[in-house]
């Protein structure tokens, strides 16, 4: 009688534990966050060399890049009198122009194996003036002036031959504008849905923002992130962290400190997304090597350690634009 008893027992038991497990069944997953996007874009996009190191950042790490591009860098001294800013006499610019033809042509090769590997080109408009006074009629002169310089900028400069396609690229690639310095007005947002953009990057938020529609353009704002010793805010862009380092001033000697303080600022505002909302983090740079190259150093390191992991995708505004519009809420890129 023993061993049935013993039998007996253990059923029981047995019972018992599949009540209990079909009474509590294990937890649901926990939801998965959506990947962690950066966006990354240059101003002006001047000099021949930097666009070569960009794209080959690009291409180790798989970011696309948005490159702000200014007109009158397609211009040469001898083509300058193509442009005319709002309230100025042609050939004037804040920035100047190319150094030669030689010089253009190798800029739109650039712009177009650019383009070719998947980047965005956008408008920084041509002459680097403050708008902020400008009225809605003068920012489309502006505008204008851009989409002609840009599509016709073989034919200016008497370059030859024209790419196959050059004009078709160029009247329908640009769909995103950043302002000079940052100086939005009343003008400017009247004129950019009339102008036919997508996007406008010239904001500045207190942290990372998400982007906000209005009349059908996608703002998107240059957030104020922690930086330095006492994590005072500055904004997220290589000139502004220039300012703020040796006041606008070279200082070579102070170079590796310099970079290693923008990338702590870049990484702890990352990780601040990554491990909390996952809103996009944006920063900006120019081609001007800063501080002895200091912030374009920690560029490289920082894309290299962010954007090849599988759950992040450092994204051009255009493609984030792009897909959101399409009803996607990430992109699919990178890593």
């Amino acid at each position: 009688m023993y061993l049935p008893f013993r039998v007996a027992a253990f059923s029981l038991v047995s019972l018992a534990t599949a009540s209990g497990a079909l009474a509590d069944p294990p937890a649901p997953p926990a939801p998965t966050k959506p990947r962690q996007v950066v966006i990354i874009s240059f101003d002006s996009a001047r000099d021949i060399s930097q666009w070569k190191r960009s794209r080959a950042l690009a291409q180790r790490t798989g970011a696309h890049f948005t490159y702000f591009l200014s007109c009158v860098f397609l211009l040469s001294p001898e083509t300058r009198e193509e442009y005319t800013a709002p309230g100025k006499t042609s050939g004037k610019s804040n920035i100047g122009f190319a150094a030669s033809k030689q010089e253009v042509t190798e800029r739109l090769e650039q712009i177009g194996l650019a383009a070719s590997e998947g980047h965005d080109i956008a408008s920084h408009g041509c002459g680097h003036f403050d708008g902020k006074d400008w009225s809605k009629a003068d920012w489309l002169s502006e505008f204008g002036s851009f989409e002609h310089i840009f599509e016709n900028a073989y034919a200016i400069n008497g370059i030859a031959p024209e790419p196959k396609g050059w004009r078709d690229f160029a009247r329908h690639a640009v769909v995103g504008f950043r302002a000079p310095y940052l100086s939005t007005s009343k003008g400017l947002y009247d004129a950019l849905p009339a102008a036919g953009y997508q996007f406008d990057a010239s904001g500045v938020s207190q942290g990372p923002a998400w982007p906000a529609a209005s009349h059908g353009i996608m703002h998107f704002s240059l957030p104020q992130i922690p930086e330095g010793p006492k994590s005072r805010p500055v904004i997220a862009m290589d000139y502004n962290l220039y300012v703020r380092h040796s006041g606008g001033f070279e200082r070579p000697s102070m170079a590796d400190e310099f970079a290693n303080r923008t990338y702590d600022a870049f990484r702890a505002a990352f990780d601040a997304q990554y491990q909390g909302k996952r809103i996009p983090l944006e920063l900006g740079f120019h081609f001007t090597l800063m501080n002895d190259g200091a912030y374009w150093n920690a560029l490289e390191r920082f894309a290299g350690e962010v954007c090849v992991r599988a759950d992040v995708e450092c994204v051009s505004f255009r493609d984030y634009v792009s897909r959101q519009r399409a009803g996607e809420k990430q992109a699919v890129v990178g890593g």
